[in-house]
Parts: C-alpha cells; sequence; structure tokens
C-alpha cells in the first residue's frame, strides 16, 4: 500500500518539475515563439495552437541540456513528454491570466537573484553589469520589459503550483483515516459455507447434465495436437569442431532446400527419422530436455508453414552441440468432446455449481438468524485480532467488509461471497487500538496519505483548468523526420 503511495508522490513530484521550468533556461521557448514558421498544429487551449515547430525546438534543447545527445530529442517518448510539458504550461498560463494573480516587486527580485546566470552577472564589488546583461538578453532575442514580463510570468505559476502542492487534509482528518485504515484492530470470527460440504445433496438430472454441456460446450474442447517426425544432429565428443560445423551446414540446408521430407538429410548424415504423437503447444510433459520440448521448437511446428504445407521447420540449435528439425505429419485440430467422454466432468461441474447455491442459500439463512440473535456464535471459528497492518487471511472485499463494520453497532455481522466455492460469515465482536504503537510508523503513514491527498488535488486542478481552457487534440505527434536533429 505504502509502495503505491510512494511511487503516486514520485509522480506528482516529477510533474511539479516539469511545469516549473522558468522561461530563462535560456531564455526557454518562448523566446521563439515569435519566429515560428506556420506548422501542423497538434493541441489547442484556448484557441492558441501548440506546433509540431514548437515540439521540435523544446525537444532539441532539454535534449542537449540533459547532456547533448541530440538523438534522444527525437524519439516520439521523448517528444510526446516535451509536448505534455508544454500543454502544461500553456494550461497553467491560462489559469495565472484568468486568476488574476500578482507578483510584488520584492519577490521578483528574489526570484532573479536565485538564477545562477543572473547571479553570474554580479562583480566582486557587488555591482551588477548592466551592460553583460543586455548583452545576453539581445543574444537570446530578448529584451529588458521582454524578459522581466517572462520572470513574473514564472513566478506566478510557480506561486500557483506550490499552493496546490500545499494542499491537504486536516490533521485530525489524517490521523482519524491512518488510525481507520491502518491501526485500529477488530476482533473476528469466520463461519464458512464451502460447497464441498454440501455435494451430498445434490443429485442433478440427465436433463440438468446435457443442458449444462451444450450450454458450455466451449469447456469440453481437446487442445490442437500434432503428430510430427524429426531428425536430431548431435556433435561427437570426438569429432572435429570444424568438421561438425560444415555437418550442421549440411544439416540446415538440407532441411531447409529439401522441405517436404526429411529422408534426404537423414540419409546424407546418417541420421534416423523419429516420430511423435500427441505434441501439444505446451510441450513434451515427460521431459524438459527432450528435442521438441524446446520453446523455438514448438513455436516453428505449430506455425503456419509447417500447419498448412507439411514443410520442414528451419534447423534449431536447442543446445551446443545439438541441432534439431522436424515436420507436421498430421494435425489434429481443437474439437468438443463427446458427451460420453466427458459426462464425469460435466457431473462434477455441476454438482460444484447446485452445491454452491446450497452453500450461499444456507449462508444467508444464517445471517438473517443473526441479525434478531447476533450472540449466537455457533459454529463459527475462534476468535482473532485483524488490521490493515495485519490482515490474517483476509483479503480483498473480505478485509474491506470487516473493517468497514460500524464500530458503534457490535456485534456486526459481515457475509461475504466467494465465488466458486461458496460465501463466508464474519462476526465482529470488539475494536480497539494497539498498545505501544510506533509514533515513527504513524507519522510517516500521515504523511504519505497527505502526499496522496495533495496529488488528487493537483490532478483535479489540472483537469479543471484544462476544461476551462477547452484543451482540444488537433493532430497526433508523429515520429521525427529521418534525419531529423543532424
Amino acid at each position: 500500500m505504502f509502495d503505491t503511495i510512494r511511487k503516486h508522490q514520485k509522480l506528482m513530484q516529477f510533474a511539479l518539475m516539469l511545469v516549473i521550468v522558468p522561461s530563462f533556461a535560456f531564455f526557454g521557448i518562448s523566446s521563439y515563439s515569435g519566429f515560428l514558421d506556420k506548422e501542423t498544429d497538434l493541441v489547442k487551449v484556448n484557441g492558441k495552437p501548440i506546433t509540431a515547430q514548437e515540439v521540435e525546438i523544446s525537444a532539441k534543447r532539454q535534449a542537449e541540456r540533459a547532456g547533448g545527445n541530440i538523438q534522444i530529442a527525437q524519439s516520439l517518448q521523448f517528444r510526446q513528454a516535451v509536448l505534455n510539458e508544454l500543454l502544461q504550461q500553456r494550461i497553467l498560463g491560462f489559469a495565472v491570466t484568468n486568476l488574476r494573480l500578482q507578483v510584488g516587486k520584492e519577490a521578483l527580485i528574489q526570484s532573479l537573484q536565485n538564477i545562477p546566470q543572473i547571479r553570474a552577472l554580479y562583480k566582486p564589488d557587488g555591482s551588477f553589469d548592466d551592460a553583460r546583461f543586455k548583452q545576453l538578453l539581445s543574444s537570446n532575442g530578448l529584451n529588458e520589459e521582454q524578459f522581466y514580463a517572462s520572470q513574473a510570468f514564472d513566478l506566478k505559476i510557480s506561486q500557483l503550483l506550490n499552493s496546490v502542492a500545499r494542499t491537504e487534509l486536516a490533521s485530525p482528518k489524517i490521523s482519524e483515516i491512518v488510525s481507520t485504515l491502518y491501526e485500529t484492530e477488530r476482533q473476528v470470527q469466520a463461519l464458512q459455507f464451502n460447497a464441498k460440504d454440501y455435494l451430498a445433496k445434490v443429485n442433478p438430472s440427465q436433463e440438468e447434465l446435457q443442458a449444462f454441456y451444450e450450454a458450455n460446450s466451449k469447456l469440453f474442447v481437446s487442445p490442437e495436437y500434432i503428430d510430427v517426425e524429426y531428425i536430431v544432429l548431435k556433435a561427437d565428443p570426438k569429432e572435429d569442431a570444424k568438421a561438425f560445423g560444415e555437418k550442421a551446414d549440411q544439416f540446415a540446408n538440407l532441411t531447409y532446400d529439401q522441405s517436404d521430407s526429411l529422408k534426404p538429410a537423414a540419409d546424407k548424415l546418417k541420421l534416423s527419422v523419429q516420430s511423435q504423437k500427441g505434441l501439444t503447444r505446451a510441450g513434451m510433459n515427460s521431459s524438459k530436455d527432450h528435442p521438441l520440448a524446446n520453446p523455438k521448437v514448438l513455436q516453428s511446428l505449430f506455425g503456419d508453414e509447417a500447419v498448412k504445407n507439411k514443410r520442414n521447420i528451419e534447423a534449431v540449435q536447442t543446445s551446443p552441440g545439438v541441432f534439431v528439425s522436424a515436420r507436421v505429419v498430421v494435425f489434429h485440430p481443437a474439437q468438443t468432446l463427446p458427451y460420453k467422454e466427458v459426462a464425469s466432468e460435466v457431473k462434477r461441474q455441476v454438482s460444484l455449481r447446485l452445491a454452491e447455491k446450497l452453500a450461499v442459500t444456507a449462508a444467508s439463512e444464517r445471517y438473517d438468524a443473526l441479525q434478531k440473535d447476533p450472540k449466537n456464535v455457533l459454529g463459527f471459528a475462534s476468535p482473532v485480532w485483524i488490521s490493515r497492518n495485519k490482515p490474517s487471511n483476509l483479503v480483498g472485499s473480505a478485509l474491506d467488509d470487516v473493517m468497514s463494520a460500524n464500530p458503534a453497532k457490535l456485534p456486526a455481522i459481515v457475509s461475504v461471497a466467494n465465488p466458486g466455492v461458496g460465501a463466508t460469515l464474519y462476526r465482529v465482536d470488539q475494536v480497539r487500538q494497539p498498545i505501544g504503537g510506533d509514533a515513527k510508523v504513524h507519522k510517516a503513514q500521515a504523511a504519505q496519505i497527505q502526499a496522496l491527498a495533495a496529488q488528487s488535488e493537483f490532478a483535479g486542478f489540472m483537469s479543471y483548468w484544462r476544461d476551462s481552457a477547452g484543451v482540444k487534440t488537433i493532430n497526433p505527434l508523429k515520429p521525427a523526420p529521418s534525419g531529423a536533429g543532424s
């Protein structure tokens, strides 16, 4: 559970990292937007497009900053991530504009001083090199007004994201959730109603059996199988490696060139043609070392060329010094087995289903009786203490239902269906908080749930502004053209 929460937390942090990319880097793609030629629109945000060329430029620049590997920028996966980043930036920009967020002068100055390139412009005496600053702006196609506006805009986005990221449930609520979900212990007794215990009470009629067989014929299908013949070439330990290599080449060529029969290769290399009947896709149950047990051999034998045309499969090296070729002699397709051959299995399945119904009915009747007399513990197993941290043998819906029982109304009876088995009744007698719980664990659990709550809040925030901005996908992102970025 907590591994999952931690993963979600990392995802959120990654999302925040993507969108908090100052346009000063250097100075980001915004400085190029005025010089872009008209290209294919990929996505529109508030009626304004994100173009394919914008994605290419941004991907190239980010790949360069990551280490200079331009080939990374050509990958569809990387460019898709860049497009997603641009889309988030546009959506956040739309939100900032519509919320009319303001940035104070002091906050802007502080943010500028945090930019390494800006700090580098201060001289040893503390004065600012204005000439180098203007030169730097000019080389990036910006003037001071554009730069300060860009930085103010980025700061607004950062402040907006920080406010969303800080969203969390109130501490008392967090404690309650943590306590309820993970630490609270409940004393539970179980009463099982298993179908196997009711088998003696069922006796399906012939009509029921026949009807089940006809309605569920797919349950009684024999798998496809093949009868094959094969030859094996094995290296003699005393044989020269070069000589065996020549034999292996002959083996491969003969089985391929004369694909209608294994005999020419067998005669030439003095090999015996062996046979095997009833071979399925599962392979050889008798031995994993059998030549026909090799996965590649099996895959080839059940391929169209081998099954339909009865051609030799290409020689397969199954182990060092061992080569195999084979061909399908007869193919037996999958088929529904006659009722007579599966009558006992049909009766077993029908009986089990009828017994399960009886078990479920009995559980339901006992559940109704316990609602009137919950103190009746006849048949229940010995009580055990469970929690979400220590669930014992309870899993899935059983654990959820037991831990969700109203502690204000005890004893509580919970009925849980076990498909294919029957049903189980759980009697919740007591609820308690464990003594001497680990405060560090409790604190960590609370922090993780808070992080998950913040992530959920962020996702909802982005979804709202995505809808408000009328985001529309115009064209899918295509693979980079051959030679791009070179």
